[in-house]
């Protein structure tokens, strides 16, 4: 069978080679896309990460194609209706990094309390001065967390360690793990009046697109916090740009943003489609967001720590192997 497994860096091959036993593999850096659909079209078996993206042009390019094995949790960046029409199965990888991402929510947030860049920033300079770098205590305040998931969970639980009290909102209440936990259910809008810190853990869907847009950042407590861990169409990035200039949000820490594979790669621009396939109003907001001084942004990078990577690419060989073997295991469409 041809495997071909896309945006693969060279150390995470190693988790891969037992495949070459009984199968072709093949291995690419670069990600998946229509300029690249050509390169292993007879594929049977692919893997990529969240920068490829996996239209009906890219699937119809691979005739032969019976499996998307996804290396992350999301996957909407496949064509899930292209696939249902040509029976191909997408499996996924569920868990691999509740505690890493609630960490990075975590280092954000801390970053911003302590206001760490800029202090960091200016003793590099030589200035040991401490004007204008008061920060605050996270013991005391409200973390409110939309979305209970394995990762809401795990930072529910760094929260409480930090002494805060916590609110949640999800659609499908676990009332077992508020519990266990410490923290209680409230429905959106209270959420919102209440935190003083505000955390997304919630997929990307029709359902939660721009989820938290003008009336949602107009219902916050004036001065709360932004962080936003899961994926960048939830936050309607122009309203976010307008709360904080405002006010009404005082910072905002992003690990995502709505168009970040085009500022990933800027050539982009040069593609005659663009306008078509992409939001310039978006984008514009993306590169506005980077150059606030209040506004912390990493680059999709807060599940990267070689735990998480490792637990991925385990997952990802099983999923592989236990389809090879007639036992699909993590398929979501």
């Amino acid at each position: 069978m041809k495997i071909a497994i896309f945006e693969i860096e060279p150390w995470e091959r190693a988790a891969f080679e037992v495949l070459h036993a009984e199968h072709e593999v093949a291995f690419e850096s670069g990600t998946l896309d229509n300029r690249t659909a050509g390169f292993h079209a007879d594929a049977e078996i692919i893997s990529t990460f969240i920068y490829s993206k996996l239209d009906r042009t890219v699937i119809e390019a691979h005739p032969r194609l019976r499996l998307i094995a996804t290396r992350s949790t999301g996957f909407d960046h496949i064509d899930l209706e292209a696939c249902t029409e040509r029976g191909i199965a997408i499996a996924n990888v569920p868990t691999y990094g509740e505690n890493t991402v609630a960490e990075h929510v975590f280092a954000l947030l801390l970053a911003i309390s302590h206001r760490l860049i800029e202090a960091v920033d200016r003793t590099r300079r030589g200035d040991f001065s401490q004007a204008g770098l008061q920060g605050f205590d996270l013991q005391g305040k409200t973390f409110g967390l939309v979305g209970t998931g394995s990762i809401g969970r795990h930072a529910a639980r760094i929260a409480r360690g930090f002494g805060m009290e916590v609110v949640a909102y999800d659609l499908a209440p676990d009332a077992g793990a508020a519990a266990e936990i410490g923290f209680r259910y409230v429905d959106l809008a209270e959420l919102l009046a209440l935190a003083d810190v505000i955390s997304l853990h919630v997929p990307a869907n029709r359902h939660t697109r721009h989820m938290i847009s003008e009336p949602q950042f107009a219902a916050m407590k004036h001065g709360a916090i932004l962080i936003n861990t899961a994926r960048g169409g939830i936050v309607d990035v122009r309203a976010l740009i307008g709360a904080l200039s405002s006010g009404r949000i005082a910072a905002a820490g992003l690990d995502v943003l709505p168009e970040e594979p085009v500022i990933r790669e800027e050539a982009e621009l040069l593609r005659s489609a663009f306008s078509r396939e992409h939001d310039l109003e978006s984008l514009l907001a993306d590169h506005i967001l980077l150059r606030l001084r209040n506004v912390l942004i990493t680059p999709h990078s807060a599940f990267n720590t070689r735990e998480a990577v490792e637990r991925i690419l385990d997952t990802t060989r099983a999923n592989i192997e236990a389809f090879v073997a007639g036992r699909p295991e993590n398929i979501v469409a």
